[in-house]
């Protein structure tokens, strides 16, 4: 009977706390935020007229993978697929 007595007391205690400790905190005011800065924007390119510009992915052809004056090689990306017939 004494435990729940006392949690009982523990959890009033609790609730008055909680109830009277926001009285003491400080007064907020709202205000307007300040605008960002520009450098937390990403650049934004204009859309190119040329023949890579108006393909999407996956669909690139493979002379838009390349760099200009890039040797490097493009390998064929491997295609994944859930058919399972022998």
């Amino acid at each position: 009977m004494i435990k729940a007595l006392s949690a009982v007391a523990v959890a009033a205690f609790i609730a008055a706390a909680l109830t009277v400790l926001p009285g003491f905190a400080p007064q907020v005011e709202a205000s307007v935020p300040r605008p960002l800065a520009k450098a937390d924007r990403l650049e934004i390119r204009p859309a190119g007229n040329d023949r890579c510009a108006q393909q999407n992915w996956p669909n690139f052809d493979a002379s838009c993978l390349r760099k200009a004056g890039g040797n490097a090689v493009v390998r064929e990306a491997r295609l994944v697929t859930a058919d399972r017939t022998p």
